[in-house]
């Protein structure tokens, strides 16, 4: 499986690079929008309750602890980098894509 441009390996996890849409009608993952991964959250941006979404929906989605999913740039921007805790490329990018 190739990697998309919106996932980068690392050596105790991945990257994923995020293009947040707060106060959507609905939470949902998009398509990738060039190298990013576009998502939408019902949360409004204020007081990281955006932020706060995107990471409980992305650990459901990835049926993993919330505590392995960590924002670590963008965090007052809409262009966001998550870091995902020992997680493998391949199971990630299956329960982002099957996720309904």
């Amino acid at each position: 499986m190739t990697t998309p441009g919106f996932l980068r390996i690392l050596p105790d996890g991945l990257l994923l690079s995020i293009k947040l849409q707060p106060r959507a009608s609905a939470n949902q993952i998009g398509e990738p929008l060039g190298n990013e991964l576009r998502i939408k959250v019902t949360a409004p941006p204020v007081d990281a309750a955006a932020n706060e979404a995107l990471l409980r929906l992305l650990a459901d989605i990835l049926k993993c602890p919330r505590g392995k999913v960590e924002l670590v740039r963008g965090h007052t921007s809409r262009h966001k980098v998550i870091k995902l805790h020992g997680l493998e490329a391949n199971a990630v990018l299956t329960r982002l894509i099957s996720h309904d």
